[in-house]
């Protein structure tokens, strides 16, 4: 998957600002928003200490998910917009089974091995999946349909794909998105080496 190992769980709150986007580039997606948003609640708060990546993990897990709570809370009272870092961070995503050419963002080794299972797709069903994508992003602008893979088939992500784009609740859409990166950050990090 990658050289890269994770450092011991007791370290983390000792990195630099370079490590640390390292590390959450390699349990997440790049993405500079996500870092910004994380990086102070996580690596800058003296009292926050993980005993696990799991608990890492899910620390993450419960700040983004109290950030859409907020801002769900706040569009609802007040009229304002959701928080356009929402979308920022959802978006890092790539494309599932998208060509490179056509990835909008790039493709990280992880999410490389992690799609392999969908890039071996006929033409027919690779053409579908394009359709998806694209019908779920004009459904749900700014954001990338995310899902734990986890080595269901391509029919299972396909009628999931069409199931989320009919149900058409973006706020849910985005809770089950910031739910999936973490399923998918627990994945990563066992395959990094953590025990969690």
């Amino acid at each position: 998957m990658s050289n890269y190992k994770l450092p011991p769980i007791s370290e983390v709150c000792f990195l630099s600002e370079s490590q640390q986007k390292e590390l959450l580039d390699h349990l997440f997606e790049h993405c500079e928003t996500l870092h910004g948003y994380l990086i102070p609640k996580l690596f800058q708060t003296p009292e926050v200490k993980f005993a696990t990546y799991k608990d890492f993990i899910e620390q993450v897990r419960l700040e983004l998910l109290w950030f859409l709570s907020a801002e769900i809370a706040n569009a609802k009272t007040s009229g304002a917009t959701i928080d356009p870092r929402i979308s920022k961070i959802i978006a890092a995503h790539p494309r599932l089974g998208a060509p490179k050419k056509q990835q909008v963002v790039n493709l990280s080794v992880h999410s490389a091995k992690e799609q392999a299972s969908l890039s071996s797709s006929s033409e027919e069903e690779k053409f579908r999946l394009q359709q998806l994508n694209d019908l779920y992003e004009s459904t749900f602008p700014g954001l990338r349909y995310v899902v734990f893979v986890n080595g269901r088939s391509r029919d299972i992500i396909m009628k999931n794909m069409e199931e989320r784009i009919q149900r058409n609740d973006i706020n849910e859409e985005r809770k089950e998105a910031f739910n999936a990166m973490c399923d998918i950050a627990l994945d990563r990090a066992t395959k990094l080496g953590a025990k969690l």
